[in-house]
């Protein structure tokens, strides 16, 4: 086997460029340690991870309960496949069932895979208990959505950069803008499987929609027999202040789908968690994952759950997102168009006449501080639940200093 010298960043970064496919646009920095909300370079230069890998690590970066909780696992069983039962997976389904107040689980791995699974969750229980005319069933989405980058997913994406050039495109979705209760009500037909949101768009800038939407969301998929299909995978496991982003306004969906947190930041897990009469559609073989539902996922959701258990981390989120909240106010005007946050997760609206997401991402780069831009000027804010006051402060003094220069 072929062995390298340590290397610099910039070194690193040159043969990713060449030996790495390039569907990400990366900012340049290389992580080679992290603890906490902290990260470290391979040059040793330390930062303040405002990223938390999208919500993938709500808990921070090497949590020791979710540590722990892996290396146990890891010293028993890491995988079966689905072929034999594992004794970790019924107990994690468990848990998630009490977490959300649902019934029962799909376990997959990534969060597009929780997408998928959810579709054919909705377009099965449309032919064999709604009655939908076999292939004529459809979906209602939002505008501005993000859930994926799969084939099926960026069918109803309205997303250039994720379109363009992957068709033909998967057929059976209706798009309609989002917050607005009267469009979807228009969209909703008979052959209506299910309506797919996210509660709060994460990647369009944390579009947080208008009170009362999510209840109207609930009301017309009861009353016109259709799934309610929430997407939380960024919005959920404590992120917003609450354990779920749909608490909010004290509704429940039909199919719930998690991910990124759930795995802790140290494996990937999703699931598709919903009601009994949805779920039981499927049957042996028709939908699968070799790696769905694997000892040690198991171990780690099953620990992730137990940390949401205590409230500690929402009231967390809900405690120091009224700090976030109060900063990011004081900015506006400042360098700041416009923010909208909830809990500890914002998206802040830039002057552009100070730079571009990228730009001003760069900038708190050389300040010790990573975020990650979305579209035009606008940057996304969202640090790990474990973050301290001061670390959260002093990431918004960075942020300050950056746009008064």
């Amino acid at each position: 086997m072929t062995t390298h010298p340590e290397r610099s960043s910039a070194e690193l970064i040159e043969v990713e460029d060449a030996k790495l496919a390039h569907n990400y646009h990366p900012l340049p920095v290389v992580v080679a340690e992290a603890e906490g909300a902290w990260v470290r370079d391979v040059e040793g230069r330390r930062y303040l991870d405002m990223l938390a890998g999208y919500s993938a690590l709500n808990f921070g970066h090497r949590n020791p309960v979710l540590i722990e909780a892996a290396h146990r696992q890891l010293d028993r069983l890491t995988l079966t496949s689905r072929a034999f039962h594992n004794d970790r997976l019924a107990g994690f389904a468990e848990q998630l069932a009490d977490l959300t107040g649902l019934d029962m689980t799909l376990p997959m791995n990534t969060g597009a895979e929780a997408v998928e699974s959810g579709i054919k969750l909705a377009r099965k229980w449309a032919y064999e208990v709604k009655g939908v005319a076999q292939d004529q069933a459809n979906i209602v989405v939002a505008e501005g959505n993000f859930h994926g980058r799969t084939t099926t997913i960026v069918s109803f994406s309205d997303d250039p950069v994720a379109r363009t050039n992957f068709g033909p495109f998967t057929p059976g979705f209706r798009s309609v803008p989002y917050d607005d209760l009267a469009a979807m009500e228009a969209a909703i037909d008979e052959n209506t499987a299910a309506v797919l949101i996210e509660p709060i768009q994460g990647e369009a800038g944390v579009l947080i929609p208008s009170d009362g939407y999510l209840a109207g969301v609930r009301e017309l998929t009861r009353r016109h027999n259709v799934l309610f299909i929430a997407d939380e995978i960024q919005s959920g496991l404590g992120r917003t202040g609450t354990t779920l982003a749909v608490e909010h306004e004290g509704v429940q969906p039909d199919l719930l789908l998690l991910g990124k947190a759930l795995g802790g930041g140290i494996v990937p897990v999703s699931a598709v968690v919903g009601r009994r009469e949805v779920v039981r559609v499927l049957g042996p073989g028709q939908h699968g994952s070799t790696f769905g539902g694997n000892p040690l996922a198991a171990a780690v959701g099953s620990a992730v759950v137990g940390l949401l258990e205590t409230g500690e981390f929402q009231q967390r989120a809900k405690d120091l997102g009224a700090v976030l909240t109060e900063r990011l106010g004081a900015l506006v005007g400042r360098g700041v168009l416009g923010y909208r946050s909830r809990g500890l997760w914002a998206g802040v609206d830039i002057d552009p006449e100070i730079g571009t997401g990228r730009e001003v991402s760069k900038l708190l780069m050389a300040e010790g501080v990573l975020v990650k831009d979305t579209h035009g000027s606008t940057i996304r804010l969202a640090p790990p639940l474990s973050i301290s006051e001061e670390d959260l402060r002093t990431a918004i003094d960075s942020l300050e200093r950056v746009l008064s220069r």
